[in-house]
């Protein structure tokens, strides 16, 4: 029996030099267009995730909202839209951080999370971990408690994982490079 780490490299295509030469860009399109494959990516969590306590997931935009929503439905939680600044429609809350070259901004609704709330932070790729972790601080702003991280897959080499450690919470990846 094929593992999903093993279905998961199969599926997913390397396309050198992209966006910009001496990247190597690791594209999830192939799985995406395999319905088999996503729900034991959606199981795979789950089985992963099965003994944290969890009152809602919160999704990076974009492509955290591939899985994260049938995460969600999966556990029976709310998902939660994080998103970039100036792309939701009503009050937010918005956490500035420190790019390699600049800043960015994510925001998400000033009532999504309740204080008390345990939440998953969740993305497709764990790279630097600055999405992952101004989206961290989105939930905290708000009275609400990492639950843990979840991820598709991690970019071990640029040790985004450490940036994480100060949450103490659990992170969970299904495939590393």
């Amino acid at each position: 029996m094929t593992t999903l780490k093993t279905r998961l490299e199969n599926a997913i295509r390397d396309v050198p030099d992209f966006p910009k030469p001496g990247i190597l860009f690791r594209d999830i399109t192939p799985v995406l267009e395999d319905p088999a494959l996503c729900q034991a990516i959606t199981s795979g969590f789950q089985e992963q995730l099965k003994d944290l306590s969890v009152d809602a997931i919160a999704g990076i935009e974009s492509r955290g909202f591939l899985f994260g929503v049938p995460l969600a439905l999966a556990m029976g939680v709310p998902f939660i839209t994080v998103r970039k600044k100036g792309k939701l429609p009503w009050r937010t809350v918005t956490y500035k951080y420190d790019l390699e070259y600049g800043s960015a901004e994510v925001e998400m609704h000033v009532d999504s999370v309740r204080p008390g709330m345990r939440v998953l932070v969740h993305d497709d790729l764990l790279a630097t971990g600055g999405t992952a972790a101004a989206a961290a601080e989105l939930v905290r702003m708000q009275g609400g408690t990492l639950a843990g991280f979840s991820f598709l897959i991690e970019l071990s080499f640029l040790k985004g994982n450490e940036r994480l450690e100060r949450y103490d919470s659990r992170i969970v990846t299904l495939l590393t490079y």
